[in-house]
């Protein structure tokens, strides 16, 4: 997004009572917010490189929740968990649950591998599509 770009967009709210836009052109994304006395602009940073931990974590498989709701690691507060970092697991095991309006929905790996990372915090609410678990699949 170029500096004209934005400069039509400030002119462009400056006679209207809208407080907040975010624009995004060309994987660019602009946010802009009214203040009582001010306009402020917040441009993203630059996008980060590549980094070899990164390359690295392409070949991992994302669980993500199927659904909005509770994440727990274990099927009960006393019971252990399902899976921890560096557990093997096959398909169809289950690695966590989602609870949504009182229902537990127990979450199975799809692969066989081991868990490299859990990314969500037991007890914390997740979104649907919010990674859990990164895992490595095993070789065939």
């Amino acid at each position: 997004m170029e500096l004209e770009d934005i400069k039509a967009l400030l002119e462009l709210l400056r006679d209207t009572d809208v407080a907040e836009i975010e624009v995004e052109k060309e994987g660019s994304r602009v946010k802009i917010r009214r203040g009582r006395f001010y306009t402020s602009v917040e441009l993203p940073s630059a996008p980060p490189q590549i980094k070899h931990e990164e390359a690295e974590e392409e070949r991992l498989i994302t669980v993500t929740a199927p659904l909005v709701g509770t994440f727990y690691r274990a099927p009960s507060p006393e019971a252990s968990v399902f899976v921890e970092v560096g557990s093997v697991v096959k398909k169809g095991q289950v690695l966590c649950i989602v609870e949504a309006m009182k229902l537990m929905n127990e979450i199975e790996s799809e692969i066989d591998g081991q868990i490299v990372k859990i990314l969500a915090e037991n007890g914390q609410p997740v979104e649907y599509g919010e990674p859990l678990f990164l895992i490595e699949p095993a070789a065939r």
